[in-house]
């Protein structure tokens, strides 16, 4: 229990001020702060500085996965276990705008990741003050409540798998498991959440890039699915590709909307309705790989690029 939950993801882009102007206008997050090269933004209910950091760069993906502690005592504990447990410590950076110092690591595959505790909770100005005194700010756009989840990209996910559970102490809710042996994807969570991140198979031939790992999708969740319905007329309206959904996915039953943001990083809305983990003794699904083939739950077949694009790209991705 010394993790509370996912608390920012920092995603590079080669667009950035292109991003920006989606993030915000069309996609519905709030600017907490920017300077040159980065922005700090929130979605409408999350209760910190900032969910996602987008950052300026040459290139696409993601730049670092935080997870916020339960404590300062819960942070130092997981420092230690990470260190003894054999993975590429990067150690302690000074705080970034919203938070305090970070314990930073990395995966296997070049994902860097952070663990946090001292953190700066969101303070609304009057022009952004809420109808309702019990949410963090009014909403725009597409208007996403939460950051919800993201999905990492890995050759190797029983590797992957053994490195969120000895590092974050996470466990598998669900997960493929296909016919050569090989686990095609996992789905982790903290908390009582169904999953807070995700890792699927990387078909590209390798998830390791210079600067770091690869990125499959971030996600903000909504309050309900007519949300997601009214987004994808925002979406069509303001030229953003839409890849595929609306739709449910099989998968932890997600009802899904999947775009790409300006520079090509795949971005989602997913409303999961009343799912949570509540069974404490809770045994993981497995899916099969002819279940797979069968596409989403009411079976819209899964589309080629969700299999092959991830950022940043590689050859022919």
């Amino acid at each position: 229990m010394d993790i509370a939950h996912l608390g920012h993801v920092e995603v590079l882009t080669d667009r950035f001020e292109d991003s920006l102007d989606f993030f915000t206008r069309v996609y519905g997050l709030k600017l907490t702060e920017r300077d040159a090269d980065h922005a700090w933004l929130r979605a409408w209910d999350d209760y910190e500085h900032h969910s996602l950091k987008l950052t300026r760069s040459t290139t696409t993906g993601v730049g670092h996965i935080a997870y916020r502690t339960t404590s300062e005592a819960a942070l130092e504990r997981r420092a230690a276990a990470i260190t003894a447990a054999g993975y590429k410590v990067l150690g302690w950076v000074p705080g970034d705008r919203g938070h305090g110092r970070a314990f930073r690591f990395e995966d296997p595959f070049g994902h860097v990741f952070e663990l946090y505790w001292n953190t700066v909770k969101h303070r609304g100005t009057a022009a952004e003050a809420p109808a309702l005194k019990n949410t963090a700010s009014a909403f725009t756009g597409a208007a996403p409540r939460r950051l919800d989840h993201l999905n990492l990209l890995a050759a190797d996910v029983a590797e992957f798998r053994r490195f969120m559970e000895t590092c974050l102490g996470s466990r598998v809710t669900e997960m493929i498991q296909l016919d050569n042996g090989r686990i095609g994807g996992c789905w982790f969570t903290v908390n009582n959440k169904t999953y807070d991140l995700a890792c699927t198979e990387d078909h590209s031939g390798g998830s390791h890039v210079e600067g770091g790992g690869r990125l499959h999708h971030v996600t903000f969740a909504t309050d309900q699915r007519e949300d997601i319905l009214r987004a994808a007329d925002i979406f069509l309206q303001n030229g953003v590709h839409i890849e595929t959904g609306p739709h449910k996915h099989a998968i932890q039953g997600t009802f899904f909307l999947y775009v790409w943001e300006p520079a090509g990083n795949r971005v989602e809305l997913a409303n999961a309705g009343a799912r949570l983990i509540l069974d404490p003794d809770w045994q993981t699904v497995i899916w099969t790989e002819t279940e797979r083939r069968k596409g989403q739950a009411w079976g819209l077949k899964t589309i080629d690029t969700f299999h092959s694009h991830g950022t940043p790209p590689i050859g022919k991705d």
